[in-house]
């Protein structure tokens, strides 16, 4: 992780000014390296040509505003980083709010370079850099104070939006004094809070942006109204990369409201004065669309093409630690097992849209959003002009999961609108949203492990093939043919295996390929912890028990692991056709172990109860961590039970709810969350809870049958007690 403490105040800090009687505070954050290509080489470069924006302001009435640039979809990042900020500062919790930052590098994520929301990043990777910029602020108004008192700042305080002389029985209100704090001049290098000292981070605070969403005040992307706004609505090609044929604009002759007929990127839209008329003359438009090299596709092609990258050559090298050929022809048992994940979703609760105005040699975006200065690239691109003519508004996220980094939603809002030369709103239907997304890829792997006589591990091997992300966002991060998307997940883990071998052949499909809630993540936390059960009933161990010997050297992987298992009550007798199963795995920096109760009800599954035990490092906020593992689990719950996308005649079959189902909530199982404050760095919270979950009800349901589950979804076998 950066060490802020080590930036210079020249390269942090930017300016302290006074706008209107407040205190204006920009900060430069600093990055880690350069920009990994792609897409979002191109989205940094257009960034770089923005407007500055602030970052931390205080209003001569005392209110704090900080700007931050991470999106907000339910994962808490507002809540998160006020928290930071006031306990830092010592503002009054209730006099802090948050808005959305245009597009401009000083609020890149630091660890990237590039100003996105994902990878469970936004709290560990800003956590240092908020926390030094409240400290900035802090020591500025307690300078001010001091000078206005005529006296030393040595034995000043902040607390609850003052600048308190406890020993002078006086205090300054933060808005007193905005104005004369910005003429302070800011320390090289403030001092931070003692942890000892927090009053706010670590404790359960309810989140500032729930009243808005309870009341329905909050403003998402479809909620956005612009003046002289009209509708559009898009029928993609079936089949990705087909270019629109024919289009016979009479067959929509005299259907009420229709504006015009726009292709657009990707397909053709109707632009009408309302959405259900634009819909409504989209479905009726007769449109073809013309033959690709593709339009034979099936699952069934996709799936063999990655098997056969078991029997490859060419594997590309992702880890090698010891001789795991050499080991495996000396063990006494051997276990070999194939695994495999289908094509997912994202399925967010709001379809893709984005509200746009194209015109005057401008361009200006609402678009609810992961990544703002890939939607500028977009944007820019499509309407034809420089990236400093388009302006964003990051709205509120109707949920994310990987699928609002891409902007292919807002290309297609630009150029209608551009075509029509008014504002126009363009929302995809469901059926639009799943049949045209950047799925999470398709994944097999084949693993071989070897076993002394005594049970214990001597060697583990895995070959991994799924199609790349990275090829098409970072193409900088594939290294000697591996994308470590793919991979994370099946490397470095922490059990100690004394030889262990990892491979990859990158697969292909005709289908956009995107970020998935947990990426490589949730294929491999599945493959991974389901053959490690199938390792440990070789060995006739106790699952639970088999891992805790592979883990005997790791501390605070143990605790997380003993801490499922007590909660999940393992061992403890069970009703009869009940099993428990548990899996544990690390990721985006966090480790977290579950334990799965589940029972066969006529040949389905029912998942009565999770355990779920987390290590993020430090927990900002209790609630927030309870609620994400709640939101994790179900998300990865649903896919492995029923999540599958497939292909006929290059086509995705799947088109709403009735046929890529969602976990309802009579389904939901009881979550119980431990927490353990296992110290820095920081962890994730909004990833980490879906990859353990797929392993831990396979493993419960082997518990409960004695059958293996190698391929996902579960509704797919035909189980029985």
């Amino acid at each position: 992780m950066i060490d802020m403490m080590k930036t210079s105040r020249r390269s942090f800090l930017k300016s302290a000014t006074v706008v209107g009687g407040a205190l204006l505070l920009e900060f430069a954050l600093p990055t880690l390296g350069p920009a990994l290509g792609g897409p979002a080489g191109r989205a940094q470069a257009a960034a770089a040509t923005t407007g500055i924006n602030s970052f931390i302001r205080i209003e001569p009435d005392g209110a704090v505003t900080m700007t931050v640039g991470q999106a907000e979809m339910g994962q808490g990042v507002y809540s998160g980083f006020a928290q930071i900020l006031a306990d830092e500062l010592g503002a009054e919790w209730s006099r802090v709010s948050v808005v959305s930052a245009a597009p401009h590098p000083d609020h890149n994520n630091p660890w990237l370079d590039m100003q996105m929301t994902g990878g469970s990043m936004s709290i560990r990777a800003h956590y240092d850099v908020l926390r030094k910029a409240a400290a900035t602020a802090r020591e500025m108004l307690v300078h001010a104070a001091a000078e206005a008192w005529g006296i030393s700042p040595d034995g000043l305080s902040t607390e609850a939006g003052f600048v308190v002389d406890a020993a002078g029985d006086r205090r300054f209100g933060f808005g007193e004094i905005a104005a004369a704090a910005a003429r302070m001049a800011p320390p090289a290098e403030p001092r931070l809070k003692d942890p000892a000292d927090f009053t706010l981070i670590g404790r359960r605070i309810d989140r500032p942006d729930l009243p808005a969403k309870v009341e329905g005040r909050a403003v998402f992307g479809v909620d956005v109204t612009v003046p002289g706004m009209a509708y559009a609505a898009v029928r993609n090609a079936p089949v990705k990369g087909a270019a629109v044929g024919s289009v016979d604009r009479a067959s929509i002759d005299g259907m009420p409201g229709v504006i015009d007929v726009v292709e657009v990127p990707g397909g053709i839209a109707v632009v009408a004065d309302r959405w259900w008329r634009a819909k409504q003359a989209v479905d009726a438009l007769a449109v073809t669309f013309a033959e690709t090299p593709h339009d034979g596709a099936t699952t069934a092609a996709l799936m063999d093409s990655l098997r056969a990258a078991f029997e490859a050559s060419d594997a590309a090298l992702a880890e090698e630690d010891g001789d795991a050929e050499a080991a495996l022809a000396d063990a006494t048992t051997f276990v070999e097992a194939d695994y495999d994940a289908p094509l997912l979703a994202h399925a967010t609760m709001e379809p893709m849209n984005c509200t746009a105005s194209v015109g005057n040699g401008s361009c200006e975006v609402w678009a609810p959003n992961q990544s703002p200065v890939s939607v500028t690239a977009a944007a820019a691109e499509v309407a034809g002009l420089e990236p400093s003519q388009v302006t964003v508004h990051t709205t509120f996220l109707g949920g994310g999961f990987g699928r609002r980094f891409e902007p292919d939603f807002v290309a297609q809002a630009v150029a209608a609108s551009k075509a029509v030369g008014r504002p126009v709103k363009l929302i995809w239907t469901r059926e639009e949203d799943i049949q045209h997304d950047f799925y999470r890829p398709a994944a097999v792997a084949r693993f071989r492990a070897g076993l002394d006589a005594d049970g214990n591990i001597l060697a583990w091997t895995t070959r991994i093939s799924a199609p790349s992300v990275m090829q098409h966002v970072f193409p900088g991060a594939i290294e000697n043919g591996v994308d470590p998307s793919n991979v994370e997940g099946a490397v470095e883990l922490r059990y100690a295996f004394p030889a262990r071998r990892v491979d990859y052949v990158m697969g292909k499909t005709h289908l956009d390929i995107g970020f998935w809630r947990s990426v490589g993540h949730s294929h491999n936390g599945f493959f991974t912890e389901g053959f490690l059960d199938e390792v440990a009933a070789a060995a006739q161990a106790d699952p639970y028990q088999f891992r805790r010997r592979l883990l005997a050297h790791d501390a605070r992987a143990l605790k997380v692991l003993d801490a499922a298992a007590e909660k999940g009550d393992w061992g403890a007798p069970l009703p009869q056709g009940r099993g428990r199963g548990i899996a544990f795995h690390e990721s985006f920096g966090s480790l977290v172990a579950q334990v799965a109760e589940v029972s066969i009800e006529d040949g389905d599954v029912r998942v009565h109860r999770v355990a779920c035990a987390i290590d993020c490092g430090m927990a900002v906020n209790p609630d927030s961590i309870e609620a994400q593992m709640e939101s994790a689990i179900v998300y990865g719950l649903t896919a492995a039970l029923r999540g599958e996308i497939t292909l006929e005649e290059g086509k995705v079959q799947q088109s709403n709810f009735h046929d890529y189902e969602l976990l309802r909530m009579d389904e939901m199982p009881v979550v119980e969350t431990v927490i353990i404050e296992g110290g820095p760095p920081i962890g994730g919270i909004g990833e980490p809870g879906t990859p353990p979950i797929a392993a831990a009800v396979a493993n419960a349901i082997f518990a409960v049958t004695g059958t293996r589950i190698r391929s996902l979804p579960i509704r797919k076998q035909n189980l029985e007690v």
